[in-house]
C-alpha cells in the first residue's frame, strides 16, 4: 500500500511557483523603463537641490566658528562650505530651511513609487555580471539604503520623535554624504539611457528588462500611476508647508508638530521652540535677582533687566526659523543692539563674535557662537520684548537674542552671559 502523506498544517508551495529572483514573479503591468525614467527625472531634480538646501542648514549653524556650534566632529573635508552664513537677507534661513523640509516631505511618494519600480533589479541573478555591473549594484544599494535613512531619520526628526541611536545632526549628515555619493554615482551610471527612452523610446529590438513578461491583468495605467504619485505628494504639501506660515495656512498643516493653532494668544502667542518648564527654567532664576554678566576687554559687567531698559532700545522685525522647517511671521522685537553690548564689552568697533549662554542648565545649544556680521548687524539684539510687550517666559524672559537669518536654536533664550571676543 501507498503511504498517506501526514498533515502538517503547512501548505507545500506549488510547483509552478515563481521566485523573486525569477521575471515571472514581478506581475504588474505598471513596471518599464519608461516609467522609472520619469521618476528618476523628477529625483534628478529633487534630490540635488534637497541635499544643497541641507548643506546650507549645517553652514547656517557656523561649526567653524566653536566647537559649541559643530554638532559633526570628525567632519574632516566633508565639512567644507564655501562662505560665512550672512545675515541678510534677514527671511534667509526661513526659505532654504522650509524648502528643505517640505521638499523632504513631498519627494517620499516619488522616492517609494521609484524604488518599487526597480524592486526586481535587487533580485536578478547572478548578483555582479562585471565590475562595472558590480558598481552598478554597489551605488543601488548604497542609494537605496542612503534614501530610506535619510527620508526616515529626517521624518522623525520633523515629528520630533529621536528614536534613531545617537544625535540626529551627524546622523543626518554623513547619511546625506553617503547617499548622495551613490545618487552621483548611480546618475551617470543611468541618466544618459533614461533620456533616451523618454525621448525616443527603447530601441527596436530591445527589451523591457523591467518590465513583466507574465503581467497581470491592468488595473491602473502607467499614466495613472504617475498622477496618484503626483497626488500623493500634492496632498503631503498641503498638509505639511502650511507650518510655515501664520493664520489660516498654519492650520492646514495637519502632519506637522507645529501645525494647527497658536500655542496662545496676544504679544507673545506665537510659536516657541521649547518652553521654560520642558528646559527646568524656574521663576526664581528670572525674577529680580536676574543679572546678564557681559565679559570683554573691559572686563565683566553685570547687568540689571533694568539697566538693560535704560539703554538706548531697538526694534527689528524678524522670524523665528527652526531647524524642523516650521517658522513664523516676522515678529517685532526690541532690545539692546549686540554691537551696543559689544561696545561697552570694550569692542568699539565690533568684536570678533560673541559666546552667549542661557540659563537652561542642559541639552544642546545652551551655548551658541555668533559671527562678527551677525554682532554688527544692527537688527541683532538682546531683546527684552516683543510685539509691544515684554517677552514671556516661554519666549525667554528676561532676555533672549534674536538675530536676522538665523536658525531658531541660535536665537537664544533665556540668556545670562556674553563673552565677546573669546570663542
Amino acid at each position: 500500500m501507498r503511504d498517506r502523506p501526514r498533515r502538517t498544517g503547512a501548505r507545500l508551495p506549488s510547483p509552478g511557483l515563481p521566485l523573486p529572483t525569477e521575471p515571472a514573479f514581478w506581475r504588474s503591468p505598471v513596471r518599464g523603463v519608461r516609467f522609472t525614467a520619469v521618476l528618476g527625472l523628477v529625483l534628478l531634480v529633487g534630490m540635488p537641490l534637497l541635499f544643497v538646501t541641507g548643506l546650507l542648514s549645517y553652514a547656517a549653524y557656523n561649526p567653524d566658528l566653536a566647537a559649541v556650534n559643530d554638532k559633526t566632529p570628525g567632519k574632516g573635508w566633508l565639512g567644507f562650505y564655501l562662505f560665512d552664513w550672512p545675515t541678510g537677507p534677514h527671511w534667509l534661513y526661513r526659505l532654504t530651511q522650509g524648502v528643505h523640509v517640505t521638499l523632504g516631505i513631498v519627494i517620499v511618494p516619488v522616492l517609494l513609487a521609484k524604488l518599487w519600480s526597480v524592486i526586481p533589479k535587487l533580485f536578478t541573478l547572478p548578483p555582479v555580471r562585471s565590475a562595472a555591473h558590480a558598481l552598478e549594484r554597489l551605488s543601488l544599494m548604497l542609494l537605496v539604503g542612503g534614501a530610506l535613512f535619510e527620508c526616515v531619520t529626517g521624518l522623525l526628526n520633523i515629528q520630533l520623535e529621536y528614536l534613531f541611536p545617537g544625535s540626529f545632526y551627524p546622523l543626518h549628515f554623513y547619511g546625506a554624504w553617503v547617499f548622495f555619493a551613490a545618487f552621483l554615482a548611480h546618475t551617470c551610471l543611468k541618466l544618459p539611457r533614461a533620456l533616451r527612452v523618454l525621448r525616443h523610446g527603447l530601441p527596436t529590438g530591445e527589451s523591457d528588462e523591467l518590465a513583466s513578461p507574465r503581467p497581470a491583468p491592468p488595473t491602473v495605467s502607467r499614466r495613472g500611476a504617475l498622477a496618484v504619485v503626483g497626488a500623493g505628494s500634492l496632498l503631503l504639501l498641503v498638509t505639511s508647508a502650511g507650518r510655515s506660515f501664520d493664520g489660516g495656512l498654519r492650520r492646514t498643516a495637519l502632519l506637522t508638530p507645529r501645525g494647527g493653532a497658536e500655542p496662545g494668544q496676544g504679544p507673545n502667542g506665537f510659536q516657541i521652540n521649547k518652553t521654560a518648564a520642558k528646559v527646568g527654567i524656574v521663576p526664581a532664576a528670572t525674577g529680580e535677582r536676574w543679572r546678564l554678566t557681559v565679559v570683554g576687554p573691559a572686563g565683566e559687567i553685570r547687568l540689571s533687566r533694568a539697566d538693560l531698559l535704560d539703554m538706548q532700545q531697538h526694534s527689528a522685525a524678524l522670524p523665528i526659523a527652526c531647524v524642523e522647517g516650521w517658522s513664523t511671521s516676522d515678529q517685532w522685537w526690541r532690545g539692546v543692539p549686540l554691537r551696543d553690548l559689544a561696545a561697552l564689552a570694550g569692542f568699539p568697533d565690533g568684536p570678533p563674535g560673541v559666546l552667549v549662554e542661557s540659563l537652561q542648565r542642559s541639552g544642546p545649544f545652551r551655548k551658541v557662537a555668533l559671527r562678527d556680521n551677525q554682532v554688527r548687524d544692527p537688527r541683532s539684539l538682546l531683546a527684552l520684548g516683543v510685539n509691544g510687550e515684554p517677552l514671556s517666559p516661554d519666549h525667554g524672559y528676561p532676555a533672549r537674542v534674536i538675530v536676522p537669518a538665523a536658525p531658531g536654536v541660535m536665537n537664544t533664550k533665556w540668556v545670562n552671559r556674553l563673552t565677546f571676543g573669546e570663542l
